[in-house]
């Protein structure tokens, strides 16, 4: 017998039927998360779960009353800023640097500080940084994030680097330019896209991260994923506010996402008209 092969519109309908099928199970956790944001505090654990319901911002207000979520956000931005330009600043040279002069050491040193859990820093993290009471600054949560941002970064744009015609950077040698005038004015536009995705990855990272500014954040430089633990007490847990606070927090980085997203898109278009 004889198999035919499957026809164009078969072909498309089954990718169709896997996309939709992706979609429900990576979309499914943000849906229910965003809709029981808007639901009352018993309807959010309702079984078998209530999928018809009448919206309410109690949780909204709840939330905005209950703790000054707006200067816990810039708790939040600062921190993901800084240690996002932390991490691109130093990551960024060393990753060039580590592609120019085909070295693997670098790369791998820092994937192994990725790797080791959390915990394992936080120990020696908090007793030096308590001795010189500076546990709750700032700059203590930048730097100490500064091991997610910088193998992020580093790793994102090796590949880059990698994939960089040695001709033009070794062109621009020759016509004199120095080392910062080859990374900021050569390689870096030539690789925008992937500097891009490296700035979202890092940004997105910190600003998600709990352990780190839950034992070395202070009253004035708590973030919002540390002040939205608030809602989970010792044997109740408010979800309605705990989602509400969750949808708010996830929105900088989608919106951040959806902005730079057109930004590779035309970076990607340009690159592939001057080629």
């Amino acid at each position: 017998m004889v198999r035919r092969p499957l026809t164009a519109r078969t072909l498309r309908l089954l990718d169709g039927m896997q996309m939709l099928l992706v979609a429900l199970v990576v979309l499914a956790p943000v849906l229910w998360m965003v809709s029981a944001g808007f639901k009352n505090p018993n309807a959010v654990t309702a079984y078998p779960p209530q999928f018809l319901f009448r919206p309410t911002l109690r949780n909204y207000a709840k939330l905005l009353e209950t703790m000054p979520f707006a200067r816990y956000a810039l708790n939040s931005f600062i921190i993901a800023t800084g240690a996002t330009l932390l991490g691109i600043g130093l990551g960024v040279p060393a990753a060039f640097a580590t592609s120019w002069n085909r070295l693997n050491w670098p790369a791998v040193t820092l994937l192994a500080a990725r790797m080791a859990p959390g915990a394992l820093f936080l120990l020696p993290w908090f007793v030096m940084f308590s001795d010189i009471h500076a546990v709750g600054t700032f700059w203590v949560l930048i730097i100490t994030h500064a091991v997610i941002t910088l193998p992020l970064a580093l790793w994102t744009m090796l590949p880059a680097f990698d994939a960089l015609p040695r001709s033009v950077v070794e062109a621009a040698m020759i016509d004199g330019a120095g080392d910062l005038s080859l990374l900021l004015r050569i390689a870096c536009p030539l690789v925008a896209p992937a500097l891009a995705v490296s700035v979202i990855l890092c940004f997105v990272f910190t600003w998600n991260y709990f352990l780190f500014a839950l034992v070395l954040s202070g009253f004035s430089s708590t973030p919002l994923v540390v002040a939205a633990f608030n809602f989970v007490g010792e044997g109740v847990t408010d979800w309605g506010a705990l989602m509400a606070a969750a949808t708010l927090i996830a929105l900088p980085p989608v919106l951040l996402t959806f902005l730079v997203q057109k930004q590779l898109t035309a970076g990607l278009s340009a690159g592939a008209v001057k080629g």
